[in-house]
């Protein structure tokens, strides 16, 4: 067997199939958003189906890329990537879409969770699988009210956070979102770390369960879009806003 063959079967193709799927859905999301909120009056998003599936999209991406970083060799590396392309993604929309700026969107979010999880790796190989899994999502539903002032449950106020927190502008990439910060697309460290890190305990369960040899299968047409998800995430907008320019004229 030759090593191009090994790698071949090392890959799991339908995780970059889950991928591809997100891609879809997140692709056809923001023309819907550009088409009805760009362009038109925002009235269509009111409605909560939109609200849920940019939930699922988000939460989707999240997760993979958790699980996905158990994979890679340059997690610290693949950080870095990630966070320079998340900072281009609000370089130009400041200065395109000024209105649509983008300030620690979801690709920020993803390239510094990387690097935190490189730096933590020992501590998550410390924790056991399941508690691990447990934990990070319980924390990511405890604090998933924190951009909007509380300690809760999944949207559930229980305490309400200081207001000194949310004062700056400058806490508001830690989830600590100010009254008058602006953005997007905006994923916070918190809670959306521990999202992250639920897909790494996440995966590690598949493994200890022995399903992962189900994760050999491949939809090829999602397989290729999952595999070029990055540049379909920075490629798609300009060329959706170009369509859009061209149907509306503006």
């Amino acid at each position: 067997m030759n090593k191009g063959t090994l790698k071949s079967k090392k890959r799991y193709d339908l995780i970059d199939s889950i991928r591809g799927f997100a891609v879809i859905n997140m692709v056809a999301f923001h023309a819907l958003y550009d088409i009805f909120i760009i362009y038109g009056d925002g009235s269509a998003f009111t409605n909560s189906f939109f609200a849920v599936w940019e939930r699922f999209i988000c939460v989707s991406f999240i997760i993979i890329s958790g699980v996905s970083f158990n994979f890679s060799n340059h997690t610290v590396r693949n950080g870095i990537i990630v966070s320079l392309c998340g900072f281009a993604v609000t370089a130009v929309t400041a200065i395109a879409i000024p209105s649509q700026v983008v300030w620690f969107g979801i690709l920020n979010l993803l390239g510094i969770s990387m690097l935190i999880c490189s730096a933590l790796k020992d501590l998550f190989n410390a924790i056991p699988t399941v508690v691990g899994a447990i934990l990070s999502f319980m924390l990511y539903a405890v604090t998933y009210g924190v951009p909007t002032g509380y300690i809760g449950f999944l949207g559930i106020p229980i305490i309400e956070l200081p207001s000194f927190l949310y004062e700056y502008k400058y806490l508001s990439f830690l989830g600590f979102r100010s009254y008058d910060f602006v953005s997007s697309d905006y994923f916070s460290i918190i809670p959306w770390l521990f999202m992250f890190v639920f897909g790494i305990f996440l995966w590690r369960i598949i493994k200890k369960i022995k399903w992962e040899k189900y994760f050999y299968f491949k939809i090829p047409i999602l397989n290729v879009i999952g595999r070029y998800s990055l540049i379909i995430y920075l490629l798609h907008q300009p060329v959706i806003m170009l369509i859009m320019t061209i149907i509306y004229g503006y």
